[in-house]
C-alpha cells in the first residue's frame, strides 16, 4: 500500500467569534506504522472549562489509543469504538471540576497502510468520503433536526436554519450511553478524500461546494480556503470551527490547477447559535 499511494493531509481550526476555543482537532500518523493514521474532530460544550476539557479528553484518549494500536492483528473499528466509550467515561469522570457539566463530540477516521478505512461519530460533528468532486457518503448526525429529515418532514436546507438546529440527541459525557456510529470503506482509491468537520464549518457550505475544493486545492490550501469561506459567510456570528482531511493521491500525481473554490458573494446561511 505505501509504495503506491501516498496520504496527503490538513487540518485547519478557528475560534470563530466565540469568547473562547472548545474545538479540537488532530491529524496524528502512528509511530511505528507507516501509512496508517487518525484524525480526530471533537466538538466541546459546556463553558470555558468544561467544553475545552471535555474535547482535550478526547484527543488524549484517542493519542493514547492510537498507539497501542497494531493494524490488521487488532480491529480498527474495535479501536475506534473503545475511543469513544473511554473518552465518555473520561469526560464523565471530569464533570466535578468544570462549572458546567463538559460534553463533546466525536468523529475521527483511521486508515489502515493497506488504504482500508474507518469511522466513528458521535453527535453532529461530520465526516465526509469524497472521491474527485463527488461526495459517496457522509455521516448522519445525532441531532434533532437530523431526526426531522430522517422522516421527511423537513428538508436539509431547512434544518441549518431550524430553530432547534443546535439540539442534539446524543454526545460524549452525557448521563446515557452515546450513540456511537460506526462505518468502513474496504480500500480507498486514488482521489478519495476522507474529510473531519465540526458544524461551525460544515453549517456554511453545500456538499458540492466541499466537493469543489477538496479536488481542486491541495488539502493545506482547501482547508484554509474553506475555514476562510466559513468565517466569510458567518458575518461575525460564527462557531469554532475545526476541520481535518486526507486526500489519497498516486506517487506521481500532479497537482491541479489552483482555482478559487469559495465564492464570497453566496447569500451567508444563518449564524449558528451558541452551545
Amino acid at each position: 500500500m505505501s509504495s503506491q499511494f501516498r496520504l496527503a493531509g490538513a487540518t485547519g481550526i478557528h475560534q470563530g467569534d466565540r469568547a473562547y476555543q472548545q474545538d479540537r482537532v488532530a491529524l496524528l500518523s502512528h509511530p511505528r506504522f507507516n501509512g496508517c493514521l487518525l484524525g480526530i474532530v471533537a466538538d466541546g460544550m459546556g463553558g470555558r472549562s468544561g467544553g475545552r476539557k471535555a474535547s482535550d479528553q478526547v484527543i488524549l484518549t484517542a493519542q493514547q489509543l492510537f498507539e497501542q494500536f497494531v493494524p490488521y492483528q487488532e480491529e480498527a473499528p474495535a479501536l475506534l469504538r473503545r475511543i469513544a466509550e473511554d473518552a465518555h467515561l473520561v469526560i464523565g469522570l471530569i464533570a466535578m471540576s468544570a462549572e458546567q457539566e463538559p460534553h463533546s463530540t466525536l468523529a475521527a477516521f483511521l486508515i489502515n497502510p493497506r488504504g482500508d478505512c474507518h469511522w466513528v461519530h458521535v453527535g453532529d460533528s461530520r465526516i465526509y468520503h469524497y472521491r474527485g468532486r463527488e461526495l459517496l457518503t457522509r455521516t448522519s448526525d445525532h441531532s434533532y433536526v437530523q431526526g426531522l429529515v430522517d422522516r421527511g418532514e423537513i428538508t436539509e436546507a431547512e434544518a441549518n436554519v431550524h430553530p432547534k438546529s443546535n439540539i442534539l440527541m446524543g454526545c460524549l459525557g452525557t448521563p446515557e450511553p452515546p450513540p456511537i456510529t460506526l462505518h468502513s470503506i474496504a480500500r480507498l482509491q486514488p482521489g478519495d478524500t476522507i474529510l473531519a468537520c465540526s458544524d461551525g464549518l460544515w453549517h456554511y457550505f453545500a456538499p458540492h461546494e466541499i466537493g469543489s475544493a477538496i479536488n481542486d486545492l491541495p488539502p493545506r490550501d482547501a482547508a484554509q480556503a474553506l475555514v476562510s469561506g466559513a468565517r466569510r459567510r458567518a458575518r461575525g456570528g460564527g462557531d469554532n470551527l475545526s476541520i481535518a482531511l486526507v486526500r489519497m493521491e498516486a506517487p506521481q500525481e500532479e497537482a491541479a490547477p489552483v482555482r478559487a473554490t469559495v465564492p464570497p458573494l453566496v447569500p451567508p446561511l444563518a449564524p449558528r447559535r451558541p452551545n
